[in-house]
């Protein structure tokens, strides 16, 4: 009887220290930024009660996007909030010449952000492998001004890059083309479930080649897809949909992400009410 009292003893005795150990190692992400494409439809008429809403909720970084800096700028150097990451104009990248390549890559470096991305390409625009592999050779060439300016810039995904053609995708084209040294990417969680992949798949892939992270979630019932014609009801909250979030930022984590975007393409009412209740769900969870 008393080797038994003594052996469950010891049994609950390392079941209560594994679970503390398992708590005190338990991580949450100390600093979350927003894309700021998220608050579009306020933005632009109210930057300044905009972005000190984000900044009272308690978020502490932005991505913006070029076509609306100058709009904004005043607004957003009156906050604490820290400008990391901006999207450029993907016609800038796709079409521009080397002259306005560099204006635009020395304007992003002049107000302070480390990061440049290369956001979208134009259904009309995408073509098959070879145009995208065409089109990672000039992301190379941007990508070289961008470090000689002391920036990192990035490739932002969507679904469409993830459909089977050929015996591969034009994801894995971009994986073997674009130079590590002079391109990253920045993974969209949403896109990445909505072509039919785990997050957490993806972030492995790209290792040490992921410096930022886009936080959104899914609808339940979503259709697998590899386009972008999603309903505006598969936009969730973060937290309020089907992604696995903590498997997500450990994988970010390992990955070597550095900085963590809330987007939401399409909110159901005020667009800084769903950031609010991103932020509540993500400030809170543990990984």
């Amino acid at each position: 009887m008393v080797g038994m009292i003594s052996r469950r003893g010891f049994l609950e005795t390392s079941s209560a220290a594994a679970l503390l150990a398992n708590t005190a190692s338990a991580k949450q992400l100390k600093t979350v930024g927003v894309q700021l494409y998220t608050v579009r439809s306020v933005l632009p008429k109210k930057p300044a009660e905009t972005l000190k809403a984000i900044e009272a909720i308690g978020y502490r970084e932005v991505e913006a996007t070029y076509d609306n800096l100058d709009k904004i700028w005043p607004s957003l150097q009156a906050t604490s909030l820290k400008p990391v990451s901006i999207h450029l104009n993907e016609n800038t990248i796709m079409k521009g010449t080397d002259d306005e390549i560099a204006r635009a890559v020395d304007k992003v470096k002049q107000h302070g952000f480390s990061y440049a991305v290369f956001p979208w390409i134009n259904p009309p625009d995408r073509g098959g492998l070879d145009k995208m592999k065409a089109l990672a050779e000039k992301l190379n060439k941007a990508g070289e001004k961008c470090r000689a300016a002391g920036l990192t810039f990035c490739y932002h995904n969507h679904a469409f890059e993830f459909e089977p053609m050929d015996g591969t995708t034009r994801f894995q084209v971009l994986l073997d083309t674009l130079d590590k040294n002079l391109v990253g990417f920045e993974i969209d969680c949403f896109w990445i479930s909505v072509a039919g992949h785990d997050p957490v798949e993806i972030l492995k892939k790209v290792s040490g080649r992921v410096p930022l992270l886009h936080l959104k979630d899914k609808a339940q019932g979503t259709p697998v897809m590899y386009k972008e014609t999603v309903a505006a009801s598969a936009f969730k909250e973060v937290g309020h949909g089907i992604l696995d979030w903590p498997p997500i930022l450990r994988a970010a984590e390992s990955a070597g992400v550095q900085h963590y975007f809330v987007e939401q393409d399409s909110t159901p009412g005020d667009p800084v009410e769903s950031l609010r209740q991103s932020f509540d769900y993500i400030s809170k969870l543990n990984f």
